[in-house]
Order: structure tokens, then C-alpha cells, then sequence
């Protein structure tokens, strides 16, 4: 009776091994994704919550790595604060977050690198006019901005490019050289992975199949949900195009050289803005 017993209890007890193995807590961050704003990454974060060996925090930007609160003076930064806000599934074998923002903020790298040397970083690229333009509209939508489009970059240019507040600052933010050759001085090339948000839009599950081998998750199928477009309120004419394009392009030339990309779809009419 004794020895039926314990051959009944046995997998039961086998099961809840497992299952506290599964849902045990994060103690490292992996993998992050970290930008650009307006360049697909709610769609990044989407198709990565579909498989079930990633975990990721319960919202998608957490931002804990570019808030200077979370990293006081002369003392340790919590990382429970940042470990304590991931949702974990039974199977998962990699923890990731996905905040736009940690490309703009030196300080955000530099503190990444210094968590985990051995971080993998995904990063999304978009045409630097159609990317500015997005999150002008978005803004604009949002009531956060006064300006029009060509009236904002102007300003932006006005006030100096790197000195811009979190919410606005289009052109630095579009400006992807400067900030692509501090990622790879704190961390390997191998350890990055840049993506063109245009080949994500023509055909994303080529895309994602590259970013789940490069995160050394097994491929599996995932869906498409078109979020996050960023349609708002009306598209860029081709006078806005044409006048602000032109300050991108010699940025374009050293990603170009940078990457190894083809970037001719980024370039448009090289019309010198007459501000």
C-alpha cells in the first residue's frame, strides 16, 4: 500500500519540480531592444511575447535603465525593481525588454553594459525623415506639439540637435551614426543586431526569424497584429520630404559604410532647406 502510494505521488511531486523550475524568477536580463522610437518596435515586442521561451516585462517600456532615480550616487542600483516587473511563462529560457529609448541615452548604454557585458541588443532603423516624421505626428495628435512639421525641425535645429528634451528632439534622434558607434564600443558586434524597419514592414516573419536565431530561441510561428502604425493624423507631402531630407544625408552615407547597408530608399530630393 505504502509503495502504491508513493508511485502515485511520485509524478505529481515530479510535475511540481517542474513547474517551480519553470515559473522561476528572472535574475538576469538577456536581451533588450532598444529603439529606434517610431521604427516597429511595438511590433517587435509583439511577435517576441508570441513565443513562449521569452519573457518579458509586464509593459513594454519600463525605461528603468534611463532613469537617473534608479541609479542613485555612491550606491547599487536595485535590479529587483527592474527583475521584479517580468511576467514569466512555464517554459521560458531568455528574459527581454523592449524600451525605444535606450539607443537616444549614453547613460542608458553605459548602464546596460555594466549590468550585463554580455547583453544582446536588437536595434530598428528607419528612414530618418519618415521616423522624425512619425513621431512629430504622433506628438502633434497627442496635442503635445504646436508646431508644424518643417517649423519643428527648424526649432529643433535652433535650440541645438543634442540638446533636445525627452519628448521631441527629431532630428538627434534620426541622427543613428553617433549613436550606433557608442553601441559598439561597449559591446560587441555580435552582440548587436540592427534591423531595417523597412524589411519588417515588407515581410516581417523573414525578419523574425533572423532576430529569434540571433537570440538563440528556436524558430516557430508567429502572427502579424498591425499595431502601431503610426497613421495619426495625415502623411508627410513631398515639400516636407524634399526640405528636411537633406539634413539626414550625410548621416545616411555613414550608416551606409557603417552597416554594410543599401540606404538609397532613405535618400530623397537633396533640396537645402531655406530656414
Amino acid at each position: 500500500m505504502e509503495s502504491r502510494d508513493s508511485n502515485r505521488l511520485g509524478p505529481t511531486r515530479n510535475t511540481a519540480r517542474v513547474r517551480s523550475f519553470g515559473r522561476r524568477k528572472v535574475e538576469r536580463v538577456d536581451f533588450i531592444v532598444a529603439g529606434v522610437q517610431k521604427a516597429g518596435t511595438t511590433a517587435l515586442h509583439d511577435f517576441l511575447a508570441q513565443h513562449s521561451h521569452v519573457a518579458l516585462l509586464r509593459d513594454q517600456a519600463l525605461h528603468f535603465f534611463d532613469k537617473k532615480e534608479n541609479f542613485p550616487p555612491g550606491s547599487h542600483p536595485d535590479y529587483r525593481i527592474l527583475h521584479g516587473n517580468f511576467r514569466t511563462g512555464w517554459r521560458w529560457k531568455i528574459a527581454g525588454e523592449v524600451t525605444a529609448d535606450y539607443l537616444y541615452y549614453p547613460r542608458a548604454l553605459e548602464r546596460i553594459a555594466l549590468y550585463n557585458p554580455q547583453m544582446k541588443l536588437i536595434i530598428s532603423l528607419r528612414d530618418p525623415t519618415e521616423r522624425a516624421f512619425s513621431q512629430w505626428n504622433m506628438r502633434r495628435a497627442k496635442g503635445q506639439e504646436p508646431l508644424e512639421f518643417v517649423e519643428a525641425i527648424k526649432r529643433d535645429q535652433e535650440t541645438g540637435i543634442w540638446h533636445g528634451p525627452r519628448g521631441n528632439a527629431y532630428v538627434a534622434r534620426s541622427l543613428y551614426s553617433e549613436q550606433l558607434e557608442r553601441v559598439f564600443e561597449l559591446f560587441p558586434r555580435d552582440q548587436v543586431l540592427v534591423i531595417k524597419y523597412e524589411d519588417l514592414r515588407k515581410d516581417p516573419f523573414r525578419v523574425v526569424a533572423t532576430m529569434f536565431d540571433f537570440l538563440g530561441i528556436a524558430r516557430t510561428k508567429v502572427k502579424n497584429k498591425h499595431r502601431n502604425v503610426g497613421s495619426y493624423s495625415r502623411k508627410i507631402t513631398t515639400d516636407e520630404r524634399d526640405r528636411v531630407s537633406a539634413i539626414f544625408d550625410q548621416d545616411i552615407s555613414k550608416i551606409e559604410s557603417l552597416l554594410g547597408w543599401n540606404c538609397s530608399d532613405w535618400r530623397h530630393a537633396t533640396t537645402v532647406a531655406s530656414y
